[in-house]
């Protein structure tokens, strides 16, 4: 259940300073640690505002008369769950593109791209920060990089980063504009024969429908068919089967999946509403496996005149189609 604190102060005091100060008191924080490490994830994760406005900078300084607003879940913001991250160090290899603007990386499953409230957790962000200063030890402060677009922890494959704040008013309006190909890997069982239509190597079908979280915000996010009365967003993608493969001992389809809009698990539900979940996607409905199978195989776009064309495989996976 979200909490929301207020507080009012007249110092000239950072603000992590402040909270240090402020929250120890409250009735509803009572018997649980605030380490410093927590106040900083708290101001970070966007759950404080001051004078109205959301501050993100845990070294914010507050001055002249300032209202402050702490909005969160406590039982969430305490639950210390240890997450099943993959370990992951950031190498040459895992570039698969880079110049002067941009650099793209190979993103592995069960890693989350950056820092989350649940705790100094490893992610691609630190870790693309961490290379590229030891790449360049001259620079006297970490290089910049920029996150434009998020893939799910438990999603692989190509995404983009900016190494100069110049280009991401640019790249940002690429992607608000869905002026961009974006294109998924999803392996899902081969459905029973009642649905041969289906499962057919070529076979294309779309999916269309108004998209919304279906569960509780205290509940795990799960995301479904929802009226856009009720504040539904549409969505599409276009899905084609590419071929039949063994996964894991189970027969599968590979399927390709191209989005037009970029809906939170827009292609997880989408193949479950055609009876085609994921492997490895219980959430949805997929059977247990090593990994979810979602992978981001295909980013391409231009900017400044420049075309970029990105392109991944999933290492999982075998090289060659099982008969069909």
């Amino acid at each position: 259940m979200e909490e929301k604190l207020h507080f009012t102060t007249e110092k000239k005091i950072r603000l992590d300073d402040f909270l240090r100060e402020v929250l120890p008191d409250c009735k509803s924080l009572a018997g649980h640690e605030l380490s410093n490490s927590k106040i900083r994830r708290l101001i970070v994760a966007g759950a404080v505002s001051v004078n109205g406005r959301p501050v993100l900078r845990p070294a914010f300084e507050l001055r002249g008369k300032s209202e402050v607003l702490v909005s969160f879940d406590a039982e969430k913001f305490f639950f210390e769950k240890q997450p099943d991250d993959v370990s992951f160090e950031m190498s040459e290899k895992a570039i698969l593109f880079e110049d002067d603007d941009l650099i793209f990386v190979n993103k592995p499953a069960d890693f989350p791209v950056e820092q989350t409230i649940t705790g100094n957790r490893a992610n691609l962000h630190d870790k693309l920060v961490d290379y590229l200063w030891k790449r360049n030890p001259s620079l006297r402060n970490p290089p910049y990089v920029g996150i434009m677009h998020r893939l799910d922890r438990t999603t692989s494959g190509v995404i983009v980063f900016t190494k100069t704040r110049a280009v991401n008013k640019e790249v940002s309006e690429v992607f608000q504009s869905h002026r961009l190909t974006k294109q998924y890997l999803a392996v899902v069982e081969e459905p029973c024969s009642g649905n041969s239509g289906q499962k057919r190597q070529g076979a294309q079908f779309t999916v269309e429908m108004y998209m919304g979280r279906v569960t509780g915000k205290s509940q795990q996010g799960k995301w479904g068919e929802l009226p856009e009365s009720r504040g539904g967003q549409y969505s599409k993608t276009d899905f084609k089967i590419l071929k039949k493969i063994t996964v894991e001992g189970r027969s599968c389809l590979l399927m390709e999946c191209t989005l037009y809009t970029g809906r939170t698990h827009q292609i997880r539900v989408h193949l479950a509403s055609r009876g085609l979940p994921i492997l490895g996607d219980q959430l949805y409905g997929g059977k247990t496996a090593k990994r979810l199978y979602l992978h981001a195989s295909h980013l391409a776009f231009t900017l400044k005149g420049k075309n970029y064309d990105v392109s991944s495989i999933i290492d999982e996976l075998p090289r060659t189609p099982c008969s069909q």
